[in-house]
């Protein structure tokens, strides 16, 4: 399988990190794509329309994104534990990876904004207080995040608090959450995401 990658997505990160923690890594072939919203990749529009990463190409040349579809169809290829869970716990995994997706969406629109001559202070506003309320939201969480096996959920809010550490490294994030710096120096010891950490190359 081929995957359409970047060192630096986060959205591309939680494939590969979901690829480690499954043992399905050595069956991706990455393929390095620049894309940025002021340079469309021409190339890649003809596996992802979208012209969007990561996008995974299937040895039959089915084309899969975004990352929720390739994460979960990856989960689909393995015998061991699933992180999309099938019980009662699925709702719970499902509603954490829309708040670590959404988030991420958030984050990358923020600093999208923040390169602009003059970005508009009401964006920059309601970016603040969203930011802050994810925050404080998963704060309340993180004792709950150490419960039970690793999931999708926290694939993505992992990912997310690592773009934090990547490209908002002033934000000081950590000040005031002591349960959420704590879970996650727990997760970003795992070798999934040492293994997949972003780089700005």
């Amino acid at each position: 399988m081929r995957l359409h990658w970047s060192p630096r997505s986060p959205f591309v990160r939680k494939v590969m990190v979901l690829a480690h923690e499954t043992g399905l890594v050595d069956r991706l072939e990455t393929v390095r794509t620049v894309v940025a919203m002021s340079a469309t990749n021409v190339p890649l529009l003809a596996d992802n329309p979208l012209g969007k990463i990561p996008t995974l190409v299937l040895d039959d040349g089915t084309c899969l994104y975004d990352s929720v579809v390739i994460c979960e169809y990856l989960d689909s290829l393995h015998n061991g534990p699933k992180l999309f869970p099938t019980d009662a716990t699925r709702w719970v995994a499902l509603r954490r990876h829309a708040l670590g997706t959404g988030w991420l969406d958030l984050l990358i629109l923020w600093r999208n904004s923040r390169e602009q001559p003059v970005p508009p202070k009401t964006w920059i506003d309601g970016f603040v207080l969203k930011n802050d309320a994810t925050l404080a939201a998963l704060e309340a969480e993180a004792p709950a995040l150490g419960d039970g096996p690793i999931t999708i959920g926290h694939v993505a809010i992992g990912c997310a608090l690592a773009y934090l550490n990547f490209r908002f490294a002033d934000m000081g994030w950590r000040n005031g959450r002591p349960a959420l710096s704590a879970w996650f120096d727990g997760f970003a010891a795992r070798p999934s995401m040492l293994a997949t950490e972003a780089v700005d190359a």
